[in-house]
């Protein structure tokens, strides 16, 4: 991609996170810095040619699927000690192919609570679920413990399904009644700060 290509896209890419929608070619040439509409529509040709855009049947800008890949450097940071690196390069990445395996078997599931600190789910953490009846032992799962949604560790106890919370400050959760998997917890979404 030429250097001026992926300023633009960087651009269209900033706006489109801000308004989830691309604008008029009017405003397109304010957001890209260009003087002409048909300026604006070579570059959205090539972005199309290069696999960012598409156009839909009715004459619509839409973000392709490659239009959401992030940068993934192929370098990995060290949480160590500090190590040298000499080069760091930058791969394209879909964060949905690494998280999602089935989409259409997957949902985003905010978590509240502090019960899961200790397997590194914090309050406020968004868990991507692989829904499901099944689970095996160990794996962290959302389920239906007698009609209340939570998340946990799916164990044992003497030979019966339990809930096992990672903090201490909580108990195990043994279901009176039912228990019910609705997915096993396949990746999480974190965002610090506003």
């Amino acid at each position: 991609m030429a250097i001026k290509d992926a300023d633009y896209l960087s651009k269209l890419q900033n706006y489109y996170a801000k308004h989830h929608s691309f604008p008029s070619y009017a405003r397109l040439c304010r957001v890209l810095g260009l003087a002409a509409k048909s300026a604006v529509n070579k570059v959205l040709l090539r972005l199309v040619e290069q696999g960012y855009l598409k156009r839909t049947v009715d004459e619509v800008w839409v973000p392709a699927e490659s239009f959401f890949e992030r940068k993934l450097s192929d370098t990995p940071v060290v949480a160590g000690l500090p190590t040298f690196v000499s080069n760091v390069t930058a791969d394209p990445f879909m964060i949905d192919q690494f998280l999602i395996n089935n989409p259409s078997k997957t949902i985003l599931v905010p978590v509240q609570g502090d019960s899961m600190i200790n397997a590194g789910i914090n309050d406020g953490d968004v868990v991507v679920v692989e829904l499901g009846p099944t689970a095996n032992n160990g794996n962290i799962v959302v389920a239906a413990v007698d009609d209340q949604f939570t998340v946990k560790t799916l164990g044992k106890k003497r030979g019966k399904a339990v809930l096992l919370p990672a903090n201490d400050s909580y108990p195990i959760i043994r279901p009176k009644e039912s228990l019910e998997i609705i997915g096993v917890v396949v990746g999480l979404i974190r965002k610090y700060g506003k």
